[in-house]
């Protein structure tokens, strides 16, 4: 069953998905698992373009309990959540791997960081063109146009090409 940028494989009834099954959203969001009446509902994964996992337990499609498992595997936990605090600012890497040497820093999770393009930011789920106000995924694949508020946020904080911080200038 084809849909409207989407894809389904798995099982119709009454010409709805139904059973297990496969369901690509337009957005590469993926969903496999229990489906009825056209609703997600029983056990089943979300597959986000960026790595990032959500399984859950569905009720008509709601979860009703769920965990997310980020790209690099790290688990969310909605109670003791201790990850990056105010007390622990480290990267996952990090605590699964140890500081660096002094004088060597990580920029980001990811060791060694992506490249940005010359004239680019790194903004957390791909690269921002200022000129072209367009961010890519690390592919280059289009993902949006960024607003006023996004812009503003995107170069007064985020990682520029060229291995520096953009300057961390207060929010007017």
């Amino acid at each position: 069953m084809e849909l409207v940028g989407d894809r389904y494989l798995g099982g119709v009834v009454r010409g709805r998905m139904e059973g297990h099954g496969f369901y690509k959203l337009p957005t590469g969001t993926e969903y496999r698992g229990a489906l009825w009446d056209g609703m997600f509902h029983g056990e089943g994964e979300l597959f986000f373009p960026n790595g990032i996992r959500y399984r859950a337990l569905w009720d008509r499609g709601i979860p009703t309990q769920g965990k997310f498992v980020f790209a690099d595997g790290l688990e969310y936990e909605e109670k003791n959540w201790h990850y990056c605090d105010g007390y622990d600012r480290r990267f996952y890497t990090e605590i699964c791997s140890g500081f660096k040497p002094p004088g060597i820093p990580q920029l980001t999770n990811l060791d060694p960081p992506k490249t940005i393009p010359e004239g680019c930011y790194d903004c957390g789920d791909g690269f921002y063109n200022p000129e072209t106000r367009v961010v890519v995924d690390y592919k280059f694949t289009f993902l949006r146009n960024a607003d006023d508020d996004e812009h503003e946020w995107i170069t007064r904080t985020c990682r520029k090409a060229g291995g520096g911080r953009a300057e961390h200038k207060p929010k007017p």
